[in-house]
């Protein structure tokens, strides 16, 4: 059995009925996701893009990289692309996939899917989301670290895309 019991915008809340390999019937609540994008944008300068973003959920400023949910049936890549332009104003000429998250697995089905964007160039071309309240800021390696170790930066898609980068060497 799936139902659906509410949706908003493009995600929705599901119940289903599930048998678990070890045999046992369940009843499951999730949230279906349709994938998000989450870009590591290093400028020419070796700095990179943080967004300092209003995040209503949380009712507070969170410091993240750019960011954002898939549209139907779009490509991760033409999903990265969009957003880094949305959300900062830039465009990038090199792209390189860092791997994937899976963020919240006991509750969504979500995948993000992390980039390293490089040779950015400014196109102005923001349109933020009409919930969206956005400052971009340009930070050093070692400045996006210690906010991480000072607990500044909280965002695990951006501890998490930073470290990929750093432990597989495409961030020199």
């Amino acid at each position: 059995m799936h139902r659906t019991l509410h949706r908003w915008k493009n995600l929705s809340l599901i119940e289903e009925s599930q048998t678990l390999p070890n045999g046992v019937e369940v009843q499951h609540t999730s949230v279906s996701h349709p994938g998000a994008v989450v870009i590591l944008a290093k400028t020419p300068n070796n700095t990179l893009l943080l967004l300092n973003q209003y995040r209503p959920s949380l009712k507070e400023w969170l410091l993240e990289i750019p960011a954002g949910t898939l549209e139907e049936n779009e490509a991760p890549l033409s999903g990265a692309k969009r957003e880094l332009e949305e959300e900062t104003g830039y465009s990038a000429k090199k792209w390189q996939s860092l791997g994937q998250l899976t963020p919240m697995a006991g509750f969504c089905n979500e995948i993000q899917y992390l980039y390293l964007a490089e040779e950015l160039s400014l196109t102005q071309r923001l349109s933020q989301d009409s919930d969206e309240v956005i400052e971009v800021l340009d930070v050093s390696v070692d400045q996006l670290l210690s906010w991480i170790q000072q607990d500044k930066i909280t965002d695990a898609k951006t501890i998490a895309t930073l470290s990929k980068a750093l432990l597989t060497g495409a961030l020199n």
